[in-house]
């Protein structure tokens, strides 16, 4: 009996080399797997175990098991393998011929006949190798094969005597030969970092994976039926444009050659989908990706993808109901309910959506009317009073909405609608009639996220000049984030757009939503991942000689270093001594929402409760690269709350600036990973 998982204690160079050499036999004898060009499939696994059960069930209706009661062990024995050899009898006399192809992930050799078990993308079915019915040659072949390998197997279904529906084998056909070696089959790929860089290899290990994009498949499926059902018309627009309007967020941005001219990676759709609605196509909508120049964490990535639909003659009101009605199909379809499970958390999407204004959530959850907030001045006094980041450029609108984000969005769990947004922050909205400093504009909130962002189209073209104008003097008092004046689409305006609803939704964060995902990576098939230290950029396999990888560490020049200097100021050695130094390991590290500075750190402090510390070091570290690292934390400091999140602790850095310059360097203190979590520094 082999085991051919079982590489304990064999060097992996060489299984890796048995492998080529393996490889070089079959092109030697003229069976190269790699010069096959097809093979005829005809049923998937699971569909051949459906088949034979229908099969099954309609010539063997009305045979009952055996009553074996009273039975010896031995008689009864007898009687159930009588049982089994009829009712086999009758099913081989009218076999289920079957081909099928996959990935052969297990298989156990028995002398003349062996087990083994082919996976393809609906699942997976044992096949029965016998060299009587394949041949001692094609036998011999499979006996020296690998997992990983892939066959094609042509046979019929039968049922096991401990009840298994299986392929007897009859012809197979080496179509791929596996020179790598997969993950051992009972731990399957746990290391998220290498699922995420070696996606392939994530999709064979883990059917949960697997399961995930097919959902996500059919999740956008279904997207496109629900909307052609509303008479919306798909459409594409152009990727690379040279103002990147629409959102507030800054582009990724590259040179066109062929023109000799700089462009942007656009950042939303909705400039170039208003315009065909001027142009007369009533309702259009676009899947398509965008790029914003980002940070990564569990819910962002700085390419996703993005729908944005856009109908004439409607308003936000519109949106609301379209959005309501195609989440609620969406979990029926998908989800087989409108109620669904998110971490542990019931949302209830059968239900009316709750409807609240930015305004009435702000006073609910913090308590403060901003409706009754005089000006600009007394919303910073308010900011300042409750410890709000802001910066002094922004205003009362602006402030609100940031109210907003510290104290309201974690707590709408449930759907709900928040509306009327102050117009500091929604250049591209109508104004409410009644009130001018707000506009018709909704976010979706579904477990504390925004779910979708929804508008009545400004379609106003001096209004949308004006705001422009605004834009324009945010991005040269330094936001970076702001949009600039588009003066094709002013023209589009004045041409004249009709009234319009319009709504953009995350496709990616529905997906989490939908299949119960607790991270953006887990539904991006690719996600953007941070090259290795010691990676070939190209395709981030390690592609260094071993030589190379003991070179000598790199010398650095501390030459133009400055470090500040010693005992500026001194603390008592009491004092001191009551600072709980330990070793913390990484086990999350996120980017905080509407924070360019904070990272959240999830930590293991050896007390088996995770600690939560925040640290404003994103200008120097992406999150992805601390997870799984060894740092230093104060750990009895007071908790402390940093945009709406209580940081409990300190993580230590080294810091210096460097010679002749202002400009700061900042290295978090890493020590070895052998130094266990929880670890105190004397």
């Amino acid at each position: 009996m082999a085991n051919q998982n079982n590489t304990q204690g064999q060097d992996l160079g060489q299984l890796l080399q048995i492998r080529r050499e393996k490889l070089a036999n079959l092109q030697a004898a003229g069976q190269d797997p790699f010069q096959i060009t097809k093979y005829d499939v005809t049923h998937h696994t699971s569909d051949v175990k459906e088949i034979y059960a229908a099969h099954e069930a309609e010539l063997l209706a009305g045979r009952e098991d055996p009553d074996t009661e009273g039975m010896d062990e031995g008689e009864a024995r007898e009687i159930i393998k009588k049982e089994y050899d009829e009712r086999r009898s009758i099913m081989d006399a009218s076999p289920i011929r079957v081909s099928i192809a996959g990935r052969m992930m297990f298989k156990r050799v028995m002398g003349k006949a062996s087990f083994a078990n082919i996976q393809d993308l609906k699942g997976n079915i044992q096949i029965y190798v016998a060299r009587d019915a394949i041949g001692e040659d094609l036998y011999a072949t499979f006996k020296k094969s690998d997992i990983g390998d892939i066959w094609g197997v042509k046979g019929y279904a039968f049922r096991t005597r401990t009840g298994e529906v299986s392929i007897h084998a009859e012809e197979m056909t080496l179509l791929s030969k596996s020179l790598q070696i997969l993950p051992e089959k009972f731990h399957g790929l746990t290391d998220t970092d290498t699922r995420y860089r070696q996606r392939y290899v994530d999709l064979i290990m883990n059917q949960e994976s697997k399961d995930v994009f097919v959902k996500r498949s059919q999740i956008i499926k279904e997207i496109r039926k629900f909307l052609d059902g509303r008479d919306f018309m798909e459409v594409e627009t152009p990727m690379l444009v040279s103002n990147a309007g629409g959102a507030a967020a800054r582009p990724f941005e590259t040179h066109y050659n062929a023109l000799n001219e700089d462009v942007k990676l656009r950042i939303s759709l909705e400039l170039y989908l208003k315009r065909l609605i001027v142009g007369g196509l009533e309702r259009v909508y676009e899947i398509g990706r965008v790029f914003r120049n980002e940070g990564v964490d569990t819910r962002h990535n700085p390419e996703f993808t993005l729908m944005e639909l856009y109908q004439a003659y409607t308003d936000y009101e519109g949106m609301m109901e379209l959005t309501e009605s195609m989440f609620r199909y969406l979990a029926e379809t998908v989800c087989g309910g409108t109620k669904i499970s998110y971490q542990g958390t019931e949302i209830d999407l059968g239900k009316p959506f709750a409807r609240l204004t930015m305004t009435d959530a702000v006073k609910k959850y913090a308590g403060i009317d901003f409706d009754q907030v005089a000006d600009d001045e007394e919303a910073k006094r308010l900011a300042e009073e409750h410890h709000v980041e802001y910066e002094e450029r922004h205003k009362k609108g602006d402030i609100l909405n940031l109210f907003f984000e510290e104290y309201c969005e974690h707590e709408l769990v449930q759907p709900t609608f928040i509306m009327d947004h102050p117009i500091e922050i929604s250049p591209l909205t109508k104004k409410k009639p009644e009130d001018p400093n707000k506009v018709e504009r909704f976010e979706l909130f579904i477990n504390g996220w925004e779910m979708c962002n929804a508008y009545s189209e400004l379609n106003d073209p001096i209004d949308q000049r004006e705001r422009f104008a605004a834009q324009d003097a945010n991005a040269a008092a330094g936001d970076d984030e702001a949009e600039h004046t588009d003066e094709d689409f002013l023209n589009a305006l004045e041409i004249g757009m009709p009234p319009t609803g319009g709504i953009g939704y995350g496709i990616d964060r529905l997906v989490m939503l939908l299949t119960d995902s607790a991270a953006i990576r887990d539904v991006l098939l690719f996600p953007t991942m941070k090259s290795l230290g010691d990676v070939n950029k190209k395709n981030d396999e390690k592609n260094q000689a071993a030589e190379e990888m003991k070179a000598e560490p790199e010398k650095i020049d501390f030459s133009n270093v400055k470090i500040e200097p010693l005992f500026e100021e001194e603390v008592d050695f009491d004092t001191f001594s009551k600072s709980d130094f330990r070793a913390v390991k990484v086990k999350e590290c996120v980017a905080v929402p509407k924070s360019k500075k904070l990272l959240q750190f999830t930590l293991d402090d050896g007390t088996g409760t995770d600690r939560t510390i925040l640290s404003g070091i994103h200008a120097y570290y992406e999150p992805e690269e601390l997870v799984g690292k060894t740092l230093i934390a104060i750990t009895n400091l007071p908790p402390r709350k940093m945009m709406g999140i209580e940081s409990c602790g300190m993580l230590l850095s080294a810091v210096n600036n460097l010679k002749d310059s202002e400009d700061e360097e900042l290295h978090l203190i890493m020590v070895d990973n052998h130094i266990p979590a929880g670890a105190k520094l004397y």
